[in-house]
C-alpha cells in the first residue's frame, strides 16, 4: 500500500523529477488560472443582468457580483505574479484554492440555491472541468476535488427532497470519479512530456557541448574559437576599448613527444589545457586550435593591461614545472605568444586578425622562443620575456 501511495503521488519518476517538473509548469498553471478566472468573471457578471433587470433579486445578484469579484482578483494576482522573476509555490497554490473554491460556489449556488428540486448537471460539469486546466500534485486535487463534493452533498442535504438528494449525490461521485481520474492523467502525461523534454534537452546540451569541446585539454575546439571570435569582433560593451586575440605555440613539443613519448605529450597538453582555464577569471576565452596551438580572446579597457593576462599566462605554465630536457630556451615547458590588439568595431575579418596574430606568434618563435610579442594597429611591436614578467 505504501509503495502505490508513493507511485501515485510521484507518479514513477522520483521526487526529485518530480519537483523538477512541477517547478517548470507553475507558470502554465499562472496563465490558465489567469485566463479561467477571467472567463469566470465574465460569465459570472453576465448572470447578474436576469436577477437584477427580471427578477429584481438582489441576493442573488449579488452573489453573482461577489463571484465576479473573486474571479477579477484572482486574475489580477496571477497576471501579477507572472510578471515576477521567483514566486513562491504556496502563493500559486492558494490562488488555486481561491478559484476552485468561487467556482464551486458559483456551481453550487446555480444548481441548488437558486433552483432547487431539479436534478441539474451544472455543478458536475463545473467539478469535472474546474481541474483539467491545471497540471497540481494528486494529493491537492484530491483535497480540492472531495472538500468540493463534500459541500455539494451536503447543501443538498439541507435543500432538496430525499429523492433528489440520491441523484444529486450519484452525479456528484459520478463527477468527482472522473474529475480526479483525468487530472491524474493529464498531469501524469504532462509530466511525462516535461520530463522526456528535459532529457532531450540535456542530450543536445551535451553533444552540443562535445561538438565544440576538446576533450584532451577540455578547451573549447577551432570550431568554437571561428564562431566565438565572430562574436566577439560584434558584440562588446561600450566600457571594453580593444579586443586582444593572442596565439601560442608549446616550444619544441616535437621533440617532447619524441622523446618521452605520447602519452606524456599528451599529458602536457592537458596540463597546459589546464592553466588557460584558469584564464577564464581573468575574463579571457581559451582555445585548442591545432595540435599544440593555442587562441585566446579577451577584452581590455587600456591596451597596456595586456601584459598582465601574458603575465598570469606564462607565470600559470611555468608553475606547471613540466620537465623537457630536449628544449632549448628552458628545462621546463614553454610557450611562444604572439599577441595582436585593435581597437573595437574597426576590424570585421577575422582572418585577417588572426593573420596578425600569427605573424607574431611567428616574430616570437624566430626571435628566441619563450616570449611573448605584441602589436597591434595603435601599438607599436614590443616583446615580452620571461625576465620581464618575474
Amino acid at each position: 500500500m505504501r509503495n502505490l501511495f508513493y507511485t501515485w503521488r510521484f507518479y514513477s519518476y522520483g521526487r526529485e523529477q518530480y519537483q523538477e517538473c512541477m517547478n517548470k509548469i507553475f507558470m502554465s498553471n499562472l496563465n490558465n488560472l489567469r485566463k479561467a478566472s477571467q472567463i469566470l468573471a465574465v460569465f459570472a457578471g453576465l448572470f447578474t443582468i436576469f436577477p437584477l433587470v427580471f427578477e429584481r433579486d438582489l441576493v442573488k445578484a449579488g452573489v453573482y457580483i461577489l463571484v465576479a469579484f473573486v474571479g477579477l482578483l484572482v486574475f489580477y494576482s496571477a497576471n501579477y505574479l507572472m510578471q515576477q522573476i521567483n514566486v513562491k509555490t504556496r502563493l500559486i497554490y492558494f490562488l488555486i484554492v481561491l478559484y476552485y473554491s468561487n467556482i464551486m460556489i458559483f456551481g453550487t449556488y446555480l444548481d441548488l440555491w437558486s433552483n432547487p428540486d431539479s436534478i441539474a448537471a451544472i455543478f458536475p460539469c463545473f467539478l469535472i472541468c474546474s481541474l483539467l486546466m491545471f497540471v497540481i500534485p494528486p494529493r491537492f486535487t484530491l483535497f480540492l476535488t472531495l472538500g468540493a463534493m463534500a459541500l455539494f452533498i451536503a447543501s443538498a442535504f439541507f435543500m432538496l427532497k430525499y429523492h433528489n438528494v440520491i441523484y444529486y449525490i450519484a452525479n456528484t461521485l459520478i463527477a468527482g470519479g472522473i474529475s480526479l481520474y483525468f487530472c491524474w492523467q493529464i498531469t501524469k502525461l504532462r509530466m511525462g512530456l516535461e520530463i522526456s523534454t528535459t532529457m532531450l534537452d540535456e542530450e543536445r546540451i551535451k553533444y552540443i557541448d562535445q561538438s565544440i569541446t576538446d576533450e584532451l585539454t577540455q578547451l573549447k575546439n577551432r570550431r568554437d574559437f571561428n564562431q566565438t571570435f565572430q562574436r566577439f569582433l560584434s558584440n562588446y560593451r561600450a566600457s571594453d576599448d580593444w579586443l586582444c586575440i593572442a596565439l601560442a605555440d608549446i616550444d619544441f613539443f616535437k621533440l617532447y613527444n619524441d622523446h618521452y613519448g605520447h602519452p606524456k605529450g599528451d599529458d602536457c597538453l592537458r596540463g597546459i589545457g589546464g592553466a588557460l582555464n584558469s584564464l577564464s577569471a581573468l575574463g579571457v576565452y581559451a582555445a585548442r586550435v591545432g595540435g599544440e596551438e593555442f587562441a585566446l580572446l579577451w577584452f581590455e579597457k587600456d591596451a597596456t593591461h595586456v601584459n598582465k593576462v601574458i603575465t598570469h599566462w606564462t607565470n600559470a605554465i611555468r608553475d606547471l614545472k613540466i620537465l623537457h630536457e630536449k628544449s632549448k630556451v628552458s628545462e621546463y615547458v614553454t610557450m611562444s605568444i604572439g599577441v595582436y590588439v585593435v581597437k573595437c568595431g574597426t576590424h570585421q575579418d577575422t582572418q585577417e586578425l588572426y593573420d596578425h596574430a600569427d605573424k607574431a606568434l611567428y616574430t616570437a618563435k624566430s626571435g628566441g622562443r619563450n616570449c611573448a610579442i605584441v602589436l597591434g594597429d595603435e601599438i607599436k611591436e614590443y616583446k615580452i620575456t620571461s625576465s620581464d614578467e618575474s
